[in-house]
């Protein structure tokens, strides 16, 4: 799996330092499933993506929703486990945190991410 950083252009900083890239079918089937935590810096992008759940999962985590000009076009603030996200058509792909990272990077709706190999 493509390991990158994603980094926040309108900041001027580092959101991620290590964000895998779910980009197959099975690999955007599988997600964060399975997984106990997600470590402080650690993520993961879902591409292709307009909706997500965090069905089967024990954790909390940050939705950001990326449009195909990289701009956040959504966030989900602590979304919490079994629930379904809304459909966002705009978006192209999302980023999966773990919870607060938005807020605490003051992270926001309009901002531009790039992502760093």
């Amino acid at each position: 799996m493509i390991k990158v950083k994603v980094f926040n252009e309108s900041k001027n900083t580092i959101l991620l330092e290590e964000v895998e890239i779910a980009d197959s079918f099975f690999l955007r089937l599988k997600g964060l499933l399975g997984k106990s935590s997600l470590p402080h810096g650690k993520g993961i992008i879902i591409k292709p993506c307009k909706a997500v759940h965090t069905m089967a999962m024990s954790f909390t985590i940050d939705v950001a929703f990326v449009d195909k000009n990289n701009y956040i076009c959504h966030i989900i603030d602590s979304m919490l486990p079994y629930k379904f996200s809304p459909t966002i058509r705009k978006a192209d792909y999302v980023i999966e945190a773990p919870a607060s990272t938005f807020k605490t990077s003051g992270t926001n709706l309009g901002d531009k991410i790039k992502l760093i190999s």
